[in-house]
């Protein structure tokens, strides 16, 4: 990471949380807080003065809610860093989020540490999905049919990537990192990284996370959980 400080906004309708918030991150020497704001509409209007590389978002807030203000920031700028920081019964928000460019979730109740490594993760372009919210999405994307939430409209997209590509988009699915993936494959890092790139551009997806949700949804992920199952 390079030495620029990391400018932060905080945007949630609880007092107590953005205070608290507000605390930790600006009891780091890397990271500033640039901007707070109650609601979706506050922070809207607070991040044309004030842009920031990464957003804490609460995801249910007034007027405007963490969903519909991710999607629009994502729209008008698309290099700013959202975490979302929800609740366990939120699912149907965090599955929107995601289709709009969120690039983190979080647990309200993470730790201190958790939360800040998070925040450095997601401005070096990781994308911190809390375990809990992970098994969350796995399993909600196995149930549920290709309907309205589905990233892509071609489903039976295998013939277009190489056998290494396959097997690395089944495994960011069962969410494995690039270093993880490496290990697997006999790899390394960087090569990892390079066939990553290259999915994200033949599928004209965004992230390691919408390469996780078309993993599960296309079925690959599955596919590879039974052949290891089935090795053994």
């Amino acid at each position: 990471m390079d030495n620029k400080m990391i400018k932060v906004a905080i945007a949630d309708d609880q007092e107590l949380i953005r205070n608290s918030l507000e605390i930790i991150i600006g009891s780091e020497e890397d990271m500033e807080v640039v901007c707070i704001a109650e609601n979706g509409a506050e922070l809207l209007e607070a991040i044309e003065e004030n842009l920031p590389d990464v957003i804490l978002m609460d995801i249910r807030m007034p007027k405007v809610n963490g969903v519909e203000c991710t999607k629009v920031i994502k729209t008008k700028y698309p290099q700013v860093k959202i975490i979302v920081l929800t609740a366990f019964e939120d699912d149907e928000y965090i599955f929107n989020a995601i289709k709009y460019g969120a690039n983190g979730y979080l647990l309200k109740g993470v730790t201190t540490k958790e939360l800040k490594d998070s925040i450095r993760m997601v401005y070096e372009k990781g994308a911190p999905i809390n375990p809990g919210i992970a098994e969350k999405l796995f399993n909600y994307f196995s149930q549920m049919a290709r309907g309205e939430l589905s990233i892509m409209s071609d489903t039976d997209m295998e013939p277009m990537f190489s056998r290494n590509e396959l097997q690395i988009i089944q495994y960011i699915g069962q969410g494995l990192s690039n270093k993880e993936i490496a290990k697997k494959m006999m790899l390394s890092e960087g090569t990892c990284r390079n066939y990553t790139s290259e999915i994200l551009n033949k599928t004209n997806l965004r992230d390691r996370t919408q390469i996780a949700i078309f993993a599960i949804q296309s079925g690959l992920t599955f596919k590879l959980l039974n052949e290891e199952h089935n090795d053994h």
